[in-house]
């Protein structure tokens, strides 16, 4: 059987890695999708937000680290929130001891009303986020930086993705962390992986390696149509031709492409959200800046969310005597922000982490940004309903959607590979 695969990021390339008889398409001339990097002036950025190696799914870990090989390194995390002017230890739950004292105390007494909580469960992301964590937390921390980095209201969003994803903080834990006593959240990702050269694209380059001869690149599928039991993919230029497809890329490419594609599917597609994202990419003639891995923003006079530090996951991302920094800023297509320049943007990004003390300004000797049309999937209280009547359309048609923005759902890089690997198990029965 030969199986057409739509989009050579990492999703795409993982199902290139395990299927023997496939091709796959990609419209750009590079491979990577989300997990790009570039190399500019001796500095390796991850261009559409920083990435790092992490799973509770060994089996996936393994996956990762066995294709970069030698070329990786181990870090442990150093993660904090600038809550007010003060760095408070990730996650924000872990850290109440850093608090001024009466915040500290308000965390820890929502926290403690939560336990004899009677009131309904929650219906959305907002009233899961006071049921979960109490007033206190909710309020001075989860609520503005969540609705921050979704761009999109809380209440309006739905919570069942978030278990599973966010863990229930432990009581023992939330006292000891009131108290000053140290304990470690989200341990999963606690000590995390990445390449040593590269970026995370070395990751994306095994991948490709692997899978040279099956790619064509610069491929953009134009048009998708049924014929005589196969499918015929075209460019608008030439044609391909597949027994089966599976597709990767965004899910309104896909939409867009296939013929004749009901009017109530595309209604409900035109009803989901998503955000953009922008990345800022800064050198400094600084070295070793600081000993964090990266560092989360809430606060609305700035417009980064978070803010990492690349030259501390791997030496060899910066040259010698300095360091890289990456600024991560939420953005929707009709905001204020996407109608700014990428100077400007650059140029209020250097400010506002100069005024909060993050960066000096006068250090910087390298600046760049980047957009990327497809960051963050938005779960609003309409998600359920409009991508079943999706799925099942395509489902109905014969079509595969697998990874992040295919499934149009808020994969990280691990459950990308792990849907990967499912699927191909399930291909092969």
């Amino acid at each position: 059987m030969t199986i057409g695969i739509i989009g050579a990021g990492l999703t795409g390339l993982t199902l290139g890695s395990l299927i023997t008889d496939c091709e796959i398409l990609e419209k750009d001339s590079e491979c990577g999708g989300l997990c790009r990097s570039i190399a500019e002036d001796g500095f390796t950025f991850d261009c559409c937000g920083s990435h790092i190696i992490f799973s509770k799914d060994k089996e996936v870990l393994d996956f990762m680290l066995e294709k970069l090989g030698a070329n990786i390194v181990k870090r442990r995390r150093n993660t904090k929130i600038m809550y007010n002017g003060i760095y408070v230890k990730y996650p924000f739950e872990n850290g109440l001891s850093d608090l001024p004292l009466t915040d500290n105390f308000e965390c820890l007494m929502g926290f403690i009303e939560t336990l004899t909580n009677v009131n309904d469960k929650p219906g959305n992301f907002n009233e899961w986020l006071y049921y979960t964590f109490g007033k206190g937390m909710a309020e001075k921390y989860l609520v503005p930086y969540n609705e921050k980095i979704w761009n999109y209201e809380t209440s309006k969003m739905g919570s069942f993705w978030v278990d599973g994803r966010v863990p229930r903080p432990p009581v023992e834990d939330i006292i000891k962390s009131s108290l000053g006593i140290a304990t470690e959240g989200y341990k999963h990702q606690l000590e995390f992986y990445y390449p040593k050269e590269g970026g995370i694209n070395a990751l994306i380059t095994s991948l490709e390696r692997e899978s040279r001869a099956k790619i064509v690149k610069n491929f953009d599928v134009k048009s998708i149509i049924r014929e005589n039991h196969n499918w015929v993919i075209s460019n608008g230029i030439e044609q391909r031709r597949y027994e089966q497809i599976i597709a990767t890329q965004p899910i309104f490419d896909l939409m867009y492409a296939i013929a004749d594609v009901p009017p109530a599917i595309y209604n409900a597609l035109h009803e989901l959200k998503y955000n953009s994202l922008l990345t800022v990419m800064l050198g400094l003639n600084v070295e070793n800046l600081n000993d964090f891995s990266w560092l989360y923003i809430p606060d609305g006079d700035c417009l980064a969310h978070r803010v990492a530090f690349p030259s501390n996951y791997s030496e060899d991302v910066a040259p010698d005597g300095k360091s890289a920094v990456l600024a991560e800023i939420t953005y929707n297509n009709d905001d204020s922000i996407a109608k700014l320049s990428d100077e400007e943007i650059i140029t209020r990004t250097i400010e506002e982490l100069d005024k909060k003390g993050i960066i000096d300004k006068a250090t910087v000797c390298y600046s760049k940004a980047v957009r990327t049309k497809f960051a963050y999937v938005i779960y609003d209280l309409s998600y359920k309903k409009n991508i079943g009547v999706i799925m099942s359309f395509l489902n109905h048609i014969g079509i595969y959607p697998v990874g992040r923005f295919a499934e149009f759902k808020y994969l990280n890089m691990d459950a990308c590979i792990r849907n990967a690997l499912d699927f191909t198990k399930e291909l092969n029965k």
